[in-house]
């Protein structure tokens, strides 16, 4: 499908997408650097996973979109710095399902792969996810990808809601959370390369 993807305006869409991405949440947080990591923690990941690395381009900067759908979301619940309350929740987790409607209809095949992604990132491995439940090889390799790559950068990063914890505590509990809410094959890959993970990690901020 996303095959003959990446042309001469790749650098131009690139700074497109990211700027997008950035508009979209920055009344939450400055989320930059995250966008980043993000980009490349799905490059590495896609690779290792056998995709090929024009495809691993593609879905590395289609992922920047990945929580497109927060623009859609009340400032009110966005800026919360307290546990959200479970009326709030459902309207938080709808940010999939807006993102991949604000991104449907495209003939860009970023947009494609960006909808898709912006639709499954919070699915888990087990179908304890949102926003369909699906599970396992149902969900799309892109949003699995994603949704690794996320989650590990969100444990790691500090935030208005939240602390961070360090990269080796969080490569633990993405571990121990293989065949449960990630791909187990995936998770062997960010162990496998989780020397390059921390290298991101720490050149980016």
């Amino acid at each position: 499908m996303f095959r003959d993807m990446l042309d001469s305006s790749q650098q131009d869409i690139k700074e497109h997408i990211f700027l997008a991405a950035h508009i979209a949440e920055l009344k939450e947080w400055d989320n930059r650097a995250h966008l980043e990591r993000v980009r490349r923690y799905v490059y590495l990941f896609s690779t290792g996973m056998g995709i090929s690395e024009k495809e691993a381009k593609l879905f590395s900067i289609a992922a920047q979109l990945h929580d497109i759908g927060k623009i859609m979301i009340p400032d009110s619940i966005q800026k919360k710095t307290d546990n959200l309350e479970p009326h709030e929740w459902e309207i938080s987790e709808q940010h999939t399902v807006e993102g991949a409607r604000l991104l449907r209809g495209s003939s860009s095949v970023f947009l494609q792969a960006g909808e898709i992604i912006a639709l499954t990132h919070h699915e888990r491995w087990d179908g304890s996810g949102y926003p369909k439940g699906i599970k396992g090889s149902e969900i799309p390799m892109t949003g699995r990808i994603t949704a690794l790559a996320d989650v590990f950068d969100a444990l790691t990063t500090k935030r208005p809601y939240k602390k961070e914890i360090t990269p080796e505590e969080a490569a633990n509990l993405v571990g121990n959370s293989a065949g449960t809410l990630f791909d187990p094959d995936l998770v062997k890959v960010f162990q496998q390369s989780f020397d390059e993970v921390l290298s991101i990690h720490k050149a980016v901020r």
